[in-house]
């Protein structure tokens, strides 16, 4: 019994360590929540200092067809969804990879206009740190509306 619990707490603890961010994973993946935290409040102008100038949004349909649309337009279509229906991007858990002043980061998502489930999928965020500050440099996505894992409660 006692050689089954060391082997299990050997096992964990490099499990625990995997998993520990460093400050500047944090500040990275900061810039995506207040990207999100922007869209469900519809802070237009928080949206933007997200990204980097000339940064891009893309997404992947099932069929392998490419969208690309312009971040403008995707904050303008927020901030004229109706009023009082809050757009909600419920985000997983991140994998989040930094090297010096590039990161990338990879999470699973469930979007919801108000209470009603819209669709769900994988964004690819890839950002730069220019002047000290993390900004969002593109945006790809899929987008599925059958086959999702459950989405975190809120």
């Amino acid at each position: 019994m006692r050689r089954t619990v060391l082997l299990l707490a050997a096992l964990l603890v490099p499990v625990g360590a995997a998993t520990a961010q460093s400050p500047d994973h944090e500040a990275a993946y900061a810039v995506i929540t207040k990207l999100f935290d922007g869209m469900r409040t519809r802070d237009t102008a928080a949206m933007r200092t997200a990204f980097a100038p000339g940064a891009s949004l893309q997404s992947v349909a099932a069929s392998g067809q490419v969208r690309s649309d312009a971040i403008d337009a995707w904050i303008g279509s927020v901030a004229s969804a109706p009023a009082g229906v809050v757009l909600d991007e419920r985000l997983g858990t991140p994998v989040v990879q930094v090297n010096g002043n590039l990161a990338t980061v990879w999470v699973e998502y469930w979007f919801y206009a108000g209470e009603r489930f819209s669709h769900c999928g994988f964004d690819a965020f890839v950002l730069a740190r220019t002047a000290g500050t993390w900004r969002i440099l593109s945006v790809a996505d899929t987008r599925q509306r059958e086959g999702c894992s459950p989405a975190p409660v809120r």
